[in-house]
């Protein structure tokens, strides 16, 4: 079966909504609904899934992107570069770095400049979390997506960075 724009039609949810909507509406192009609204639904269920291997070490994904951002760029951050590394708000930056600032995974050390400021960087014990989540994360990914080719993952992944580097307002997406 095929859609009215000739692209394969699914049998998920979103192909349901779509159904129904072309049913009571079919002079309107369900198109844009077709991907995303699939992309609402993968986020929504993959957040609702939680990530298996964070949940075993007591981290949400919100938690662990903070503990990345610090590892991967191997320097001290402050809250506001925080939030913009992790796409997060202000108020929620400090409320998780409160949380793993308590459990020993982070530091805080005031600017001598500005007491307004501070910086943040790994703990050891933060630092060896990272290290040793990332694999058994990585690899939790590869098992979600492992119903997907690996041309299939390429091309998803492509298309995926060029939608995001438009909302991101970069035309073309990300340049390789």
């Amino acid at each position: 079966m095929t859609t009215r724009n000739g692209r394969a039609a699914a049998d998920d949810t979103v192909a349901t909504v779509v159904r129904q909507w072309q049913t009571v509406r079919p002079d309107i192009d369900t198109g844009p609904m077709e991907v995303i609204g699939r992309i609402n639904r993968c986020a929504a269920l993959l957040q609702q899934a939680e990530d298996a291997p964070l949940r075993r070490a007591g981290l949400t994904r919100a938690e662990f992107d903070l503990l990345g951002a610090l590892r991967r760029t191997g320097h001290e951050l402050t809250p506001g570069d925080l939030a913009r590394e992790t796409f997060s708000s202000g108020a929620a930056v400090t409320k998780r770095l409160k949380q793993l600032q308590e459990r020993g995974l982070v530091d805080r050390r005031g600017d001598t400049r500005d007491r307004r400021v501070s910086h943040l960087s790994l703990t050891d014990a933060g630092r060896e979390l990272v290290d040793a989540l990332l694999p058994d994360q990585l690899a939790y990914e590869k098992t979600v997506l492992s119903g997907i080719g690996g041309a299939g993952q390429g091309q998803l992944s492509l298309l995926l960075g060029e939608l995001l580097g438009q909302l991101e307002g970069r035309p073309g997406g990300p340049r390789a």
